[in-house]
Order: C-alpha cells, then sequence, then structure tokens
C-alpha cells in the first residue's frame, strides 16, 4: 500500500466538496477499491468514505416501491427487503458473509463489474439510480463494462426498485469468487417482462430482449423454447466459451421463469 489521504464526511454535501480533491475517489464498502489499490492498479491522491452517512443507509416500501440506501450492505438487503423476495434472496447469494457485511448496493452499481449480481437486478426490475444530483433510469445507467453514467464527483444516494408481480434470480456461480459465471434475473410486471443477464458479455450487463417478448406474451419456461441467445459478444475465458454462456443464459432463464 502507499500513502493517502482518509476522509470520512457525515453528509453527502460534505462528501461531494470532498470529492473535489485531486484524484480522489469514494469509498463504500471497498470490496473491489480496496484490492485494487493492494495490487497498485488503482492510487487514489484521497479515499473519501462513504460509511459514515447515515442518509444513506437502510431500506423502505411505500407505493409499490422499494428504496434501498447506498450505503446499504448486501447482508441488510437480505434482511430487509422483504417486501421484494428475489432481490433479497439475491442479496443473501452474493459472496461469503464477509462481502455481504462489507459491500453495498450503491458501490456495486457505480463500479458495474460485468459479473456482478446488483446490474441484474436493476435492470431487470427497471429501477432508478437517484444520486447527489438527479434520478437515472436504469437503461440509461449502464454503458459498457466497468461504466456508468455518473459523473465526475456524482454519487449514488439510493436505488427505487419497482416492486414486480413475479420475479426470480438464477446464478451460476464462479465457485472460487461466488461472482456469476452467468446470472439471469427475470421480473413480470403489469407491463411485460424484462430479462436481465450479467456474467456473460464482454459489455457487462444486457437484456435479452427476444425472450422479454416471448414471456410477455406467455410467462412459462416453454415460451423460450426455440430462442437461443447469440454468443456474439460474450466473454470466453477458461472457465466456459462464448456458446458455454450462451446456453446457459436460455437455462437460467427457463429456471428463473419456473421459480418465479
Amino acid at each position: 500500500m502507499y500513502n493517502f489521504e482518509f476522509v470520512k464526511p457525515a453528509t453527502v454535501d460534505e462528501a461531494v466538496a470532498a470529492l473535489q480533491a485531486e484524484d480522489a475517489q469514494p469509498l463504500s464498502g471497498g470490496q473491489t477499491l480496496i484490492p485494487t489499490m493492494k495490487q497498485r492498479l488503482n492510487a487514489p491522491s484521497t479515499l473519501v468514505s462513504l460509511i459514515g452517512i447515515d442518509s444513506l443507509k437502510g431500506v423502505s416500501e411505500a407505493g409499490g416501491v422499494l428504496t434501498i440506501g447506498a450505503g446499504t450492505t448486501h447482508a441488510t438487503v437480505a434482511a430487509e427487503a422483504g417486501a421484494y423476495p428475489a432481490l433479497a434472496a439475491l442479496a443473501g447469494g452474493i459472496g461469503d458473509p464477509a462481502v455481504r457485511n462489507r459491500g453495498t448496493i450503491g458501490g456495486s452499481l457505480a463500479n458495474n463489474d460485468p459479473a456482478a449480481c446488483y446490474p441484474a437486478a436493476a435492470l431487470g426490475s427497471g429501477a432508478t439510480v437517484v444520486t447527489n444530483t438527479r434520478e437515472i433510469a436504469i437503461d440509461d445507467y449502464f454503458q459498457g463494462m466497468f461504466t456508468t453514467a455518473l459523473e465526475e464527483g456524482e454519487i449514488i444516494t439510493a436505488v427505487k426498485f419497482p416492486i414486480p408481480e413475479k420475479a426470480n434470480y438464477q446464478k451460476f456461480e464462479q465457485p472460487a469468487s461466488r461472482f456469476a459465471l452467468v446470472g439471469v434475473f427475470v421480473a413480470k410486471t403489469a407491463d411485460g417482462v424484462r430479462v436481465a443477464v450479467t456474467g456473460a458479455s464482454e459489455e457487462g450487463v444486457f437484456r435479452w430482449t427476444e425472450a422479454e417478448a416471448a414471456l410477455s406474451a406467455n410467462f412459462a419456461p416453454g415460451a423460450i423454447e426455440g430462442l437461443s441467445a447469440s454468443a456474439d459478444g460474450l466473454i470466453g475465458d477458461l472457465h466456459g466459451t462464448p456458446a458455454y454462456r450462451a446456453s446457459l443464459i436460455k437455462t437460467l432463464t427457463k429456471r428463473a421463469v419456473t421459480a418465479a
């Protein structure tokens, strides 16, 4: 490790001000940032910790929308998001207890790891990302691997999840990291079905629109029997070929529909 300044503000305004420093970066759960700093892949001059900001924590439900503060840990989401069982179950399956008690939903969505679980939940739910300056529709938020619509110094303060009629998340995990080799989140609402896929694409999380159309017409596993997810642009590595991941997308989508 190397020398850096550490700031722990108590309010969002204080955090935004602290982030104006040169090479300053926000620190939430630190599950990605700290390891990259240890490996010298990231070298911020100032870390602005968000964990002391109480207004960024908590889970609440009103009017069919579940609102989760950006600083809420995975473990808290798993325990308190009972109004949205599929989301609570997803949070309970992230990493291990150490990760779940430190990692935060805001940190996960800001980092946008291509194999993370929360991006699939957010995209599949049609969520809204709330920041200190605006609200961003989830379809406009993800912009590629580790890339989002967040601007310099902008902080996620909460995420709003419309609670669907039915939903389920299925993950084929890499056993060492417990990241998704492929993960599929399916949500059925009065407006139709959304199918979000994580872990599979070189561009990060995406929607399988062909499956959405078929499942909106008939919400049953057999509705996508004749479909095949394209292997173009999917990840190929020692864990699986693009064709293998494409096959997993279809299999996990059918399992999610069955479970939902």
